[in-house]
């Protein structure tokens, strides 16, 4: 995911707005606790979902993808005062560190977080996205993508995490598991997709935004 020379890396996150002292303890205690801690947003990440929201100002925010709660707790900066993010995760073994961590950022009220298959969950929810995130099973992205697009308003955005999938997807020498051909595949969609404006940005393991217009 380290694309960018080390000290460079580091001079971006020195010149960008610290992590409160929760986040920094998530990231901590993530990567002594929990598997795959490399799953984790982290400080950069973090501050440019969190700056996201804040330009946005959406007032519904789904997340695909909870793992530790980290950037729920960034996207969930911006929300407008009657605001709401729902994130959905299918990992049980976490949910009770996740809601003392939501419980921690005074945001039981605001963060609807929901246990089970992202894929069953999201039809029988009843709202119009201003923002998607999507930070889940790579297999299921453009299933992820299809489901959620008509329910995000008109000018509503969908940003999905690791579309660089480590440098792979510009690596010809990479191996081509399942893995690499499916987020090939996503990019490629969302680029050819006339219903959406997108950038690629090559933020850690790159985040791709995609405009509804």
């Amino acid at each position: 995911m380290d694309f960018l020379p080390e000290a460079i890396s580091e001079y971006v996150e020195a010149h960008s707005a610290p992590e409160s002292e929760l986040l920094q303890r998530i990231n901590r205690e993530t990567h002594a606790r929990v598997l795959m801690p490399r799953m984790l947003s982290g400080h950069l990440q973090g501050r440019v979902l969190s700056m996201f929201s804040h330009m946005m100002r959406p007032k519904r925010i789904l997340e695909i993808g909870t793992y530790t709660g980290y950037s729920a707790i960034c996207l969930a900066e911006g929300l407008t005062a009657d605001g709401l993010l729902y994130t959905l995760d299918i990992n049980e073994e976490l949910e009770t560190r996740v809601r003392g961590y939501f419980s921690e950022a005074g945001l039981e009220k605001k963060i609807n977080y929901q246990i089970g298959n992202a894929v069953d969950i999201i039809p029988t929810l009843k709202e119009t996205w201003d923002m998607v995130f999507i930070d889940a099973d790579k297999l299921n992205y453009h299933t992820y993508y299809e489901l959620v697009l008509p329910q995000v308003r008109q000018g509503g955005f969908i940003i999905s995490d690791n579309v660089l999938w480590s440098g792979k997807v510009a690596d010809p020498t990479a191996k081509k598991d399942k893995d690499l051909q499916n987020m090939l595949a996503f990019n490629t969609m969302i680029q050819n997709d006339s219903r959406v404006e997108n950038v690629l940005f090559p933020i850690r393991d790159g985040l791709s935004v995609a405009r509804k217009r």
